[in-house]
């Protein structure tokens, strides 16, 4: 029954929640104890700077939020395969806020995922057209929120690394290693929980009103789990690399998601939708590979080339 579902912004709320205790956790191991210490010198002393992040926290609680509407409305293999249009433009916001350059051999791969996309998004609709009248899902919703969330998840993702990665100065002036992304992690948990509850209560409207935990059950909890534990490893690969690295990983899921949602929900997958996962795997991999030697024998790339990005 529709009365028995959780709450939507209080599953946010509660998965912000999770990655808040998280990242405590984890500063206080690094910092040796001295979590206290690190929350006066970073917040208290240096409020403007934790302001920061409340930037990215209210377009990550955007996009979360839309995450869930995309779900109840797509597919599951629909819903991995669109969701990586994040991937081109994340790549965009990168060279426009960090000044990125990428070749012409990782534009084309760029180029050919989103065609890839387009691919299974016109063979999924015409599926979700035959069901329409079967159940309550919207593929124009469900798309409409992927795209705004593969936006919001962009501007996100490469405002945090470029505050992550940056230098920071102490009340003197003086130049200081970047905060811990642990720090950082907490900042934005704090800041989306605010932002969740003030959702929850002035935006409410006249729908009615579920206590927290409403609609909570096992399988619930496990997906909160599992989102706050993403989180803490989301802000360990940007750190260490960055969001289009990032991206290019997740690109390997859909593989993984698409089998499981084959196996377990009885999703069938057609072959138009094969093709199209085909093409955006295979691009992502010589997004950030060479193209094998029998095809760079007329020549070889421009200088401005990138280094591989993946190990061998």
């Amino acid at each position: 029954r529709k009365t028995n579902f959780f709450n939507v912004n209080h599953l946010v709320v509660i998965t912000e929640v999770g990655k808040l205790i998280f990242s405590s956790i984890l500063e206080f191991v690094v910092t040796n104890g001295a979590l206290l210490k690190s929350v006066k010198e970073n917040v208290i002393d240096d409020p403007l700077g934790a302001l920061k992040i409340s930037v990215p926290s209210l377009l990550y609680l955007i996009q979360n939020t839309l995450l869930y509407v995309a779900l109840s409305n797509l597919a599951a293999p629909l819903f991995q395969v669109t969701y990586q249009g994040k991937l081109v433009t994340t790549a965009i916001v990168s060279v426009i806020m960090l000044d990125r350059k990428y070749t012409s051999r990782q534009w084309v791969c760029l180029v050919i995922i989103s065609i890839g996309v387009a691919i299974v998004v016109l063979g999924e609709r015409k599926e979700a057209e035959k069901q329409v009248d079967q159940n309550t899902q919207s593929i124009f919703v469900g798309l409409t929120s992927v795209t705004v969330a593969c936006l919001c998840s962009a501007l996100a993702g490469v405002y945090f690394e470029k505050v992550l990665k940056k230098a920071t100065t102490n009340k003197d002036g003086v130049a200081r290693p970047p905060v811990s992304m642990w720090m950082r992690n907490m900042q934005l948990a704090f800041f989306s929980i605010v932002i969740g509850v003030s959702q929850t209560i002035f935006v409410a409207g006249d729908t009615e009103k579920k206590p927290y935990f409403h609609g909570f059950n096992t399988s619930v909890w496990i997906l909160v789990l599992l989102q706050a534990g993403g989180g803490m490893l989301v802000a360990a690969v940007i750190k260490y690399a960055d969001n289009v690295l990032k991206g290019l990983a997740t690109g390997v899921s859909v593989v993984v998601a698409s089998a499981f949602s084959a196996i377990f929900f009885n999703v069938k997958l057609t072959e138009q939708f094969g093709f199209g996962s085909c093409m955006i795997l295979v691009s992502v991999y010589y997004f950030s590979n060479n193209l094998p030697k029998c095809l760079n024998k007329a020549g070889k790339e421009k200088s401005i080339d990138m280094d591989p990005m993946l190990p061998k």
